[in-house]
């Protein structure tokens, strides 16, 4: 094998998995090379890696359009989390993705795991976002602040399902519904409004198991499908069980097929705490890159 092709890890938070391409500074993966064919090459299942998407560990200076979604937070984001969905196509943010991106430059010996318990900022194509370290292993990331802009429907499984509209960075249709969701059948792509969702969206369905605490979650995600897990999706629909019980602040557990997620919902943010998980390290073969 050849030691000099380049280095991939696999990882995953509650089993949303993604193929991890260490490039510190930008000489690797330049953006004309991680085009959006090698993506969809590395997440496919069979001839790839397999993953829900590719995420790239780079410094923000070497990243094109860091500056553009930065701004004057540029400067103090040293690390950029290029995010490409499973279809090539940019993400703006993922939750559990940046708690494997963390995860991943400390193992690697960037960041000094004492110094991220006190949070470090971390840029995406949806803004700076702090993410810290739990003293058991786990890590948390401030969201931001989940912002409704309308309600809207999704048909799935060949049923219609009514919800909020919720901005997490990237859009949510956050569905409520006693439906039992073990039972649909999310191989599909939903369809959905697209005057209020002119960029896709990321459609969450919901079963309530304590109003305002505890929910079960499944999610289709734009340009990927349904994944075992989706930290912004998490978000929206622990937001989306709060205002259904009257409130807009409060902490929810989110079960998603690939584990538990915590969400704290304050007036000014959203946090979300969960595991991080490497699966395996090793390299491209050239055989492979060259195919």
């Amino acid at each position: 094998m050849n030691r000099t092709s380049p280095r991939v890890l696999v990882g995953h938070g509650t089993e949303n998995d993604f193929v991890v391409l260490p490039d510190p500074d930008g000489s690797v993966w330049p953006g004309h090379r991680l085009d959006g064919a090698l993506v969809r090459r590395l997440c496919d299942r069979r001839a790839g890696l397999g993953g829900d998407g590719v995420l790239r560990v780079v410094r923000s200076v070497h990243v094109p359009d860091a500056a553009d979604v930065l701004g004057a937070d540029l400067a103090r984001c040293e690390w950029f989390m290029d995010h490409r969905n499973a279809d090539g196509s940019t993400a703006e943010m993922c939750g559990n993705g940046i708690r494997l991106f963390v995860h991943v430059l400390v193992s690697e010996g960037l960041l000094d795991r004492a110094t991220c318990e006190a949070g470090v900022l971390v840029g995406t194509r949806g803004g700076p976002r702090r993410v810290g370290a739990t003293p058991n292993g786990d890590y948390w990331v401030d969201m931001g602040p989940a912002r409704e802009f309308g309600t809207g429907k999704a048909e799935v499984s060949r049923q219609v399902f009514s919800g909020l509209a919720v901005s997490m960075g990237n859009p949510h249709l956050a569905c409520l519904t006693d439906a039992e969701i073990d039972t649909l059948d999310l191989t599909g792509t939903p369809s959905f409004d697209s005057a209020l969702f002119p960029d896709g969206v990321n459609v969450e369905l919901i079963n309530v198991l304590e109003a305002g605490a505890h929910v079960r979650l499944r999610v289709v995600e734009r340009g990927v499908g349904e994944t075992r897990s989706c930290g912004t999706g998490a978000c929206a629909a622990g937001y989306a069980a709060l205002v259904a019980d009257g409130r807009t602040e409060g902490t929810v557990q989110v079960d998603v097929p690939g584990g538990r997620l915590s969400v704290e919902v304050t007036s000014g943010t959203t946090v979300l705490t969960g595991p991080a998980v490497l699966v395996s390290a090793g390299v491209l073969c050239p055989e492979w890159l060259a195919g």
